[in-house]
């Protein structure tokens, strides 16, 4: 199936499709063990980041709560804090639950090492989930890498770092990258430079929370039709949990969402996040949903030949 691109790197969709849908076979990369891509259940990724707020207590807790809901892996940041913070903030006061402190200081206290990310790898391994992390720099690629996970995945602020795309690439495995305030362009110009091979894309807006209206889920279709090779999904920040469902719907092979204990916990991310009994009913229904979409194939089922035998008056002309 072919598709063109009108200028500024804009899809317009061949003759005889509708919106970018389409049936069918597509790629399918292996993380954890799983077939994520078409025909796949769908990868569900409970995203801690860092709502663990610098504490090993709160995250195991989470990653116990992602463990019961049913997700297929669980997902961390890592960031050297004096590489990722610009010089010019290192010294601006805020206000955390630890009392006032600069703001080098305070992502310093909220950033795990080895030491914490042993433990994750433990828990992990207990509970029978898999981790990975966005890295957000090259020695962050280096200290995960340590513990051989599944994957990578890349913020949207790093979609444009075309070098820490290529880090995390070179280890060979595979990489997802979130396309978060991120034009079409910038999303080629990423692809080009890292290849679409074992790479996995995943629709996003970035903003916390993101209103229902700059969701924009029928980009995920689109985005199916420009990068064939590459199983796309979707990284959702807003509030509910129907949007994440329609994202399925509309074909998202994998679905990464924020988790927390509590929305209202001190923190740039917890606002933007599901509530562990919510995370475990969107679970739920994502495999309710996945197996409502069906094939697409239209058919009479076994359980419709009563119904039809009693309520349909006029024999189909294409019977027998």
């Amino acid at each position: 199936m072919e598709t063109t691109r009108a200028h500024g790197g804009r899809l317009r969709s061949p003759r005889g499709e509708r919106d970018g849908f389409t049936n069918g076979s597509g790629p399918v990369v292996q993380i954890a063990g799983r077939g994520v891509g078409e025909e796949q259940p769908v990868f569900v990724i409970a995203e801690v980041g860092i709502n663990h707020n610098g504490s090993l207590e709160l995250c195991e807790k989470l990653i116990e709560g992602a463990a019961y809901a049913g997700a297929d892996a669980v997902k961390f940041q890592k960031r050297t804090p004096e590489l990722c913070v610009p010089l010019e903030q290192w010294n601006v006061m805020r206000d955390t639950p630890w009392g006032r402190m600069s703001y080098i200081d305070y992502k310093r206290k909220i950033e795990f090492g080895q030491a914490e990310f042993e433990q994750i790898d433990r828990v992990c391994r207990r509970l029978g989930i898999a981790w990975f992390a966005s890295c957000w720099d090259l020695p962050s690629i280096e200290l995960i890498e340590r513990f051989s996970p599944p994957c990578y995945k890349a913020a949207s602020a790093s979609l444009t770092d075309h070098e820490l795309l290529g880090g995390m690439k070179s280890t060979g495995r595979p990489l997802i990258i979130s396309t978060g305030m991120s034009s079409l362009d910038e999303i080629d110009a990423a692809v080009t430079a890292i290849g679409d091979a074992q790479l996995l894309i995943a629709h996003s807006t970035s903003t916390y929370p993101c209103p229902v209206e700059e969701l924009n889920l029928r980009v995920i279709p689109r985005l199916k039709l420009a990068y064939p090779r590459c199983p796309i999904g979707y990284s959702g920040h807003e509030t509910g949990l129907a949007p994440t469902w329609a994202a399925v719907a509309l074909g998202a092979t994998f679905i990464e969402r924020h988790i927390t204990l509590d929305r209202a916990m001190w923190g740039t991310d917890h606002a933007a996040s599901v509530e562990l009994p919510g995370f475990e009913r969107l679970v739920a229904q994502i495999r309710d949903v996945e197996r409502a979409v069906g094939d697409g194939v239209k058919r009479v089922y076994d359980s419709e030949l009563p119904i039809r035998a009693k309520l349909r008056r006029v024999p189909s002309a294409t019977a027998g």
